[in-house]
């Protein structure tokens, strides 16, 4: 071993659930007993991005990267790849689509065929320690910002065409002009990390991860717009979250990077934490500061926007935790650096959630205006078990399911909108053949409405309503003239609700009557769901010439519903019948048919 080494352990979430830190303590042991530990490091780092791999770890300098990686295997990986510099084949990560194995990080397609600007970090510092951060150019971008004057950063951001990573992809730049020519002496930001979205994690992984660069971010546009106080509101369901940003904040301080005079500047700004109780009406500008102010979290009538009016009535100004670390990658780099990558009305990168039936399951960071193909099959290794696509719901349960027909489709705030779904927060929920396309629009509408806050009648009535009418079509209650009502009160609440939650609510119902209206007709009129989702539209029966009477469906049918001598065909009472299917899992010679 000439060389020294850092092993890069993943630490967060998913992984720490899945024994990461066993796998640390284990590893630093087993280091020292070998005698290696002056020339090998262990390195706690947040979310590698590959969560259906983990826990992962990557040992530079060779990237090499091993995944699935349990306590036990330590030794193994010590022995072979520390000492002797031999790799530990069997936990590397295999291509699903290639079946070629990945010795590296960077020729693995995950990770290969993206373009990490945000994710930069993640997976290859400690978030605990500053100096990591400030090793890899952490701070820069304040210091060029604080050598310009605050419309001048205002510019620039406008120049890169930077858009909130939040959901609406309002221009940045412009946001921070609102609110910096805003009378007033007291202003604030604040960092929106109330990521409540069913399958999102983008703003987990990038506070686990790399909390400085959310502070560097508001920083520099606290200075732009003239703010001295800021906080980040963050759902307590982020224990991890929290504790590495109120590390970063303490070290931040105490490095000089917040409190007074920051860099000399003459430019002062303080930073605290607001923990939310996990309301997703929360992450509604208007909502989330009222929950600072110690209120119920529920959404304002607009105007007076923030910018005018925000927190406790001063201007403020609020985006997400993606776009606050954006903003440092363009005053360190350049507008002019920035506006290279995404097309031409939505610039950079955006960070996604791959979750669902995927093969490659995580966080996955591209240019705006890449192909929904490209990300789904090249860096998420195409559908489980061979199944084929059916559709994939983008940008939450605000946002809309589209089918194979449009995987070509540029991911960009405009496209997807033109398309009946939206970037959102960047949740991509990946849906195979065995998904009931009406099932799907009930369950992201049940969250909507139960997450509702009440205040407003069509968001509260309206939602509710739907729902009923989508659980009758489940059961096959539903009449032909419920999709024209689905329709008519999807519109209305659009138009009519108080706040983004309301008005975006109906988008997984109008999208899947736009692309698989055939779904709902056939549970309406042929009483039949075509996935075999909906339990009440299945029937199970027993074919007489496959069934060889071993009786392993009857021993395990939780209702005694199957009948039959052993070694003759079996019969299941289809009155009797809860349709739990533990008949069709059991039975070994493929006799019981579902219909």
């Amino acid at each position: 071993m000439a060389e020294n080494k850092r092993i890069l352990v993943c630490a967060g979430t998913g992984c720490a659930s899945s024994g990461a830190h066993k796998i640390i303590d284990v590893l630093q042991e087993e280091i020292v007993r070998q005698g290696i530990q002056d020339s090998v490091s262990v390195v706690p780092t947040g979310c590698h991005g590959f969560c259906e791999q983990g826990p992962t770890l990557i040992i530079e300098p060779q990237q090499t990267l091993y995944t699935q990686v349990k306590a036990e295997d330590i030794p193994e990986i010590v022995a072979n790849d520390l000492m002797e510099g031999k790799l530990v084949e069997r936990l590397l990560y295999i291509d699903p689509l290639t079946q070629k194995p990945a010795t590296t990080f960077a020729n693995s397609n995950f990770f290969a065929k993206q373009m990490r600007f945000v994710l930069k970090n993640c997976g290859f510092i400690d978030p605990e320690k500053i100096q990591d951060y400030i090793d890899n150019d952490g701070y820069k971008g304040l210091a060029n910002a604080l050598k310009m004057s605050p419309d001048e950063v205002v510019e620039e951001v406008k120049k890169a065409g930077l858009r909130g990573r939040g959901g609406a992809g309002f221009p940045t730049g412009l946001k921070w002009g609102f609110c910096r020519n805003s009378p007033g002496n007291k202003k604030y930001v604040i960092c929106n990390a109330d990521e409540g979205d069913p399958g999102a994690f983008m703003d987990r992984g990038v506070l686990e991860g790399d909390p400085h660069s959310v502070i560097e971010g508001m920083l520099i546009g606290a200075y732009a717009i003239g703010a001295d106080e800021g906080y980040v509101y963050c759902r307590a369901e982020y224990p991890l979250a929290i504790k590495h940003m109120e590390i970063a904040i303490a070290q931040a301080e105490e490095a000089g990077y917040l409190g007074d005079n920051i860099l000399n500047s003459g430019f002062n700004f303080r930073l605290r934490i607001r923990a939310g109780a996990g309301a997703f009406v929360c992450g509604e500008e208007t909502a989330l500061m009222a929950s600072i102010e110690g209120r119920r979290g529920m959404p304002n009538v607009r105007p007076p926007f923030p910018a005018q009016s925000g927190l406790w009535g001063k201007p403020t100004n609020i985006n997400n935790v993606e776009t606050w670390s954006s903003v440092p990658h363009i005053l360190k780099n350049g507008a002019d650096w920035y506006t290279q990558y995404g097309t031409e009305k939505s610039k950079g990168t955006k960070i996604f959630a791959l979750t669902g039936k995927i093969n490659n399951t995580g966080l996955v960071e591209v240019p705006m205006g890449t192909t929904l193909r490209d990300i789904l099959f090249d860096i998420g290794g195409g559908i489980q078990n061979g199944k084929a696509f059916k559709a994939v719901q983008i940008g939450g349960p605000s946002g809309g399911c589209l089918p194979d027909s449009m995987l070509d489709l540029q991911v960009d705030y405009d496209t997807l909108t033109k398309a009946g779904a939206m970037v959102g927060s960047g949740g991509l929920v990946v849906m195979d053949e065995t998904t009931c396309m009406v099932d799907i629009a009930r369950f992201f509408l049940d969250f909507s409405q139960k997450e509702s806050c009440g205040k407003c009648t069509p968001c509260r009535e309206g939602n509710k309503r739907m729902w009923d009418i989508l659980d009758r079509i489940t059961k096959g209650e539903g009449k032909l003239e419920d999709l024209d009502t689905l329709e008519n009160l999807a519109l209305v609440i659009k138009e009519t609700s108080l706040c983004g939650l309301g008005q975006n609510s109906p988008n997984p119902v109008l999208a899947t009557l736009k692309y698989f209206r055939n779904e709902f007709e056939a549970h309406i009129l042929d009483h039949k769901c075509p996935a075999h989702v909906c339990t009440a539209l299945l029937t199970y029966s027993i074919d007489e010439e496959k069934c060889k009477g071993c009786g392993l469906c009857a021993k395990n049918c939780p209702v005694g519903c199957i009948t039959g001598e052993k070694k003759e065909p079996h019969k299941i009472d289809a009155s009797a019948c809860i349709k739990c299917g533990t008949c069709l899992e059991k039975c070994k010679f493929d006799a019981v048919i579902r219909l």
